[in-house]
């Protein structure tokens, strides 16, 4: 059986170790999403434990995917602070193992963290990821609208450049 849920962080605490194999996973899988090889789970602990801090401090939104009560998949919405974006939310790192592939969990979380995102107050969210890569194909099938490419804004997780695209959509 597969969950998507909103997660808080007093729930969070223990589901960190399930949300470090995903992220490994994804950035061993060839995942642009801020990490180098090689990566290991526990290089990822720092990461979420700062999720989880910013999720008890009310600037993150946190879903997680289950199946079969494991953490397989997750989605952030970082909620913009400056005095200028009330209106605004960051999209983040959204990640499905690969061993969980296919069961429509991406849609799931991204439907959950957008609607809770737009319950938040927020109107417009914005996204970017690696072009060229199995997830900027994705967003397009989810409404999202495509705003450029900016080049070499990153490095692939075994080194060389690559290009962001951007992307936005009104959830409000």
């Amino acid at each position: 059986m597969t969950t998507c849920r909103l997660v808080s962080a007093e729930n969070a605490a223990p589901l960190v170790a399930d949300l470090c194999e995903v992220l490994s996973d994804c950035v061993n899988g060839g995942a642009s999403v801020g990490f180098m090889l090689p990566f290991a789970p526990e290089d990822a602990l720092g990461y979420w434990q700062g999720i989880v801090e910013s999720v008890a401090a009310g600037h993150t939104i946190l879903a997680v995917a289950e199946v079969e009560g494991r953490v397989v998949g997750t989605v952030q919405v970082g909620l913009a602070q400056k005095p200028n974006q009330p209106h605004r939310g960051d999209l983040m790192k959204l990640l499905v193992h690969r061993s969980a592939r296919g069961l429509g969990l991406s849609r799931k979380l991204m439907a959950l963290v957008e609607e809770e995102a737009a319950r938040r107050g927020r109107i417009l969210l914005v996204l970017d990821t690696a072009t060229g890569s199995e997830a900027e194909a994705i967003y397009p099938r989810f409404g999202w609208e495509k705003a450029g490419v900016i080049p070499d804004y990153a490095l692939w997780p075994q080194g060389g450049f690559c290009s962001t695209t951007l992307f936005y959509k009104r959830v409000a």
